[in-house]
């Protein structure tokens, strides 16, 4: 079995920068956040000890996701998964990571507003928290809780996800800097929120996102990767190409 460390570094097929450097907020102090997915080799997989789903590392602020674990969260309209997948400041793809980008499409559906609101929800209600302990919230949350709930109006508009804040950038970092009072920044987010319930029934996206054809892309990208020669399994190519690879 490789290292995780081993898993990212050979079998990554796509990796991208994520956070504020994608979001178009990033400052002189900003950090570097990485997010990847991997493709563990299909030998892996039948194991009894089957490969991680995720993996932290092994730079400072990188996580990766193993393939069937990333699909599962997309479709499912997990926020960061599917930003993961519109950050503009790609770093690494491969061919199948290109095919991943180019199901894009595939996993966005008006679940997006749900979990998007759901995800929303649990952030206000933390920043609330902070207000009434502290008088004040973590004012880079509350910024990047109004990106989130524009994102989300967006896309449930046009049915296209931009996670760059574009002419945005200059109001969202005021509120990071604490020079928006609470009360303006409270009505800014009911009001972001009131538009995208708005806009649900009129959205151009899907009801549910396509599984059928994410699921087609992840069959056939595990039944290439059996076929490929490795060092992890060796009666893989026994197995796949038919022979009984010794095994009784």
């Amino acid at each position: 079995m490789p290292t995780p460390d081993e898993l990212v570094r050979d079998h990554t097929i796509y990796s991208c920068v994520m956070g504020s450097r994608a979001f178009g907020l990033a400052t002189d102090d900003s950090d570097t956040d990485r997010r990847g997915v991997f493709l563990a080799p299909t030998a892996l997989q039948w194991r009894f000890d089957k490969p991680p789903t995720h993996i932290e590392g092994p730079a400072e602020e990188q996580f990766s996701w193993e393939l069937e674990r990333f699909c599962e969260l997309a479709l499912r309209a997990n926020p960061t998964v599917l930003e993961c997948l519109h950050s503009p400041l790609v770093e690494r793809v491969d061919d199948t990571g290109r095919e991943l980008l180019a199901l894009r499409s595939a996993f966005l559906s008006r679940e997006a507003h749900r979990t998007f609101v759901r995800y929303a929800t649990g952030q206000r209600r933390k920043l609330d928290a902070d207000v009434r302990r502290y008088g004040a919230p973590r004012w880079k949350h509350a910024m990047h809780l109004l990106r989130l709930l524009g994102s989300c109006r967006d896309l449930l508009r046009t049915g296209e996800l931009v996670i760059h804040v574009g002419d945005g950038r200059e109001r969202l970092l005021a509120v990071k800097r604490g020079e928006v009072p609470w009360p303006r920044v409270e009505a800014w987010m009911a009001r972001l929120a009131g538009e995208a319930d708005e806009a649900v029934d009129g959205s151009p996206l899907p009801p549910g996102p396509d599984r059928r054809a994410v699921e087609d892309f992840l069959f056939r990208t595990r039944r290439a990767s059996a076929r490929e020669p490795h060092p992890y399994d060796e009666v893989v190519q026994g197995v796949v190409g038919g022979g009984g690879g010794g095994v009784r």
